[in-house]
C-alpha cells in the first residue's frame, strides 16, 4: 500500500559536506582517517540522543533516524538490530543535481540495509530548464521503481531554491518568497513528481508560516486515490524560533504527519562540544532535549 499511515518524527543526520566543512574546516579534498573518525564519531553522539529522546519522551514506532551509509554504517546496523525506525540517504552529498551516491549500484546499497524508507534529496524548481529536470527525474524514476519492486518506503525531499524572476517577485526577500511562493511550487513540483511515475510514500517538505501552502501541498500529495500518502515538515538549517513556528502551523493541516529536523536540533550542541563549551554528556542531554522539544510542539 502506498503511503505512511503513522506519526513520523525523524533526526536527520545524513549530512556529510556540512559535517566536513563545519566540524573539520575542510572545503573539499579527501578526510584524513582521523576526520572521518572524528565526523563518524559525533554522528554516534547524535544517535545516543535520539536513543535517549526515545527512552525518556519519544514513542519508538513513530521516531526514526536518518543517516547515511559512508559515516552511519555502525549506527544502520545497530538500529536494524534494535528495531529502531531508519532511513538510508541515496543522493551523493553536495550536488547540484540528484546523482545516486553509489552510482547503478544503488539497489544493492539499500538491500544490505533494508530501511524502512530509502531517501532523496534532490533541488528542483518548476521553472528550471527542461533538461536539469528530466536528467534528475528519470533517476528518482528508477529509484521509485525499485523501492516499490523491494517493499521499501520512498522519502523525497525536494528543495525548491527561487530563480531570478521569482525572488525579483519577492521583492528580493527570501523569507516573502519562502511564505508566498515556495508552497504553492512544491504543489507544482509534486504533481510533476507524480506525472513521471514518482510515487513517493511520504514527502520532506521545506515549511513556511503559510498555512494555505501547506494545504496546497497536501492537496497535491494526496490526489487520486494516494490519500494516505503524507509529508514531514523539515528544519533546513533554520532557527528554532522560526522551525517552531512551521511545526506549530503545520500541525493543523491534516495529511502532515511530522517533522524531519537535523541541523536545528543538533548544530550547536557539537559546536559547544567542539568548543569545549561542554562535555559529550551535555551535547548528547542538549540534542535529546531538542528533539522532545519538537515532539511536543506537534504534538500539542
Amino acid at each position: 500500500m502506498m503511503g505512511y499511515t503513522k506519526k513520523l518524527f525523524i533526526l536527520p543526520f545524513d549530512h556529510r559536506s556540512s559535517f566536513t566543512k563545519g566540524l573539520i574546516g575542510k572545503e573539499d579534498g579527501p578526510l584524513t582517517p582521523q576526520e572521518k573518525d572524528h565526523i563518524i564519531s559525533q554522528k554516534k553522539l547524535i544517535y545516543k540522543a535520539f536513543k535517549k529522546a526515545v527512552e525518556n519522551k519519544v514513542p519508538k514506532d513513530q521516531a526514526a533516524i536518518l543517516v547515511d551509509e559512508e559515516y552511519g554504517d555502525e549506527i544502520l546496523k545497530d538500529a536494524s538490530l534494535h528495531g529502531f525506525n531508519f532511513l538510508l540517504t541515496t543522493e551523493k552529498s553536495g550536488q547540484k543535481e540528484y546523482t545516486f551516491q553509489y552510482g547503478e549500484n544503488f539497489g544493492e546499497h539499500i538491500k544490505k540495509y533494508n530501511p524502512l524508507f530509502a531517501k532523496a534529496l534532490i533541488r528542483y524548481n518548476p521553472d528550471d530548464s527542461d533538461d536539469s529536470k528530466k536528467r534528475q527525474l528519470q533517476n528518482l524514476k528508477k529509484l521509485s521503481d525499485f523501492c516499490h519492486s523491494n517493499s521499501i518506503k520512498l522519502l523525497i525531499e525536494p528543495l525548491v531554491p527561487p530563480t531570478e524572476d521569482q525572488l525579483v517577485k519577492a521583492g528580493g526577500n527570501k523569507e516573502t518568497y519562502i511564505n508566498t511562493q515556495r508552497p504553492f511550487l512544491a504543489a507544482k513540483l509534486i504533481q510533476e513528481f507524480q506525472d513521471s511515475g514518482i510515487e513517493p510514500d511520504v514527502w520532506k517538505m521545506e515549511g513556511t508560516k503559510n498555512k494555505e501552502g501547506y494545504e496546497e501541498m497536501v492537496r497535491a500529495a494526496q490526489r487520486e486515490k494516494r490519500e494516505n500518502v503524507g509529508i514531514v515538515v523539515l528544519g533546513g538549517g533554520q532557527s528554532r524560533e522560526v522551525v517552531e513556528e512551521w511545526i506549530r502551523i503545520a500541525t493543523q493541516v491534516k495529511g502532515i504527519i511530522g517533522f524531519a529536523v537535523g541541523r536545528t536540533i543538533f548544530w550547536q550542541p557539537l559546536i559547544d562540544l567542539k568548543e569545549r563549551k561542554i562535555n559529550e554528556d551535555g551535547a548528547i542531554t542538549q540534542i535529546s532535549n531538542n528533539f522532545i522539544n519538537f515532539y511536543e510542539i506537534f504534538k500539542k
